[in-house]
């Protein structure tokens, strides 16, 4: 059985200061894709970094930390997970 990991993961835009939450299966894909312009909510923030993970072991688990996240509706508290993290 292949064990596949979901990610939750945060990128920060410097050009515009921002941030961004989000989940997937593969980092690296995803990331490419946000700094070629797919996503409508990222395309103005080029060039994004990854600057915070959590890994799950299901898709579910890894959406719904993302939309625990989102509903906060903080910068200080997304600031906090990243310096947290060390």
């Amino acid at each position: 059985m292949l064990f596949m990991q979901y990610y939750f993961y945060i990128l920060y835009s410097s050009s515009a200061d921002k941030y961004y939450c989000g989940s997937s299966s593969d980092l690296d894909k995803r990331l490419a894709q946000h700094n070629a312009c797919r996503n409508k909510s990222t395309k103005h923030g080029i060039p994004w970094q990854i600057v915070y993970t959590e890994s799950f072991v299901s898709r579910p688990e890894a959406y719904n930390r993302e939309m625990e996240v989102k509903k906060k509706k903080s910068r200080k508290y997304i600031t906090w997970l990243i310096s947290a993290a060390g």
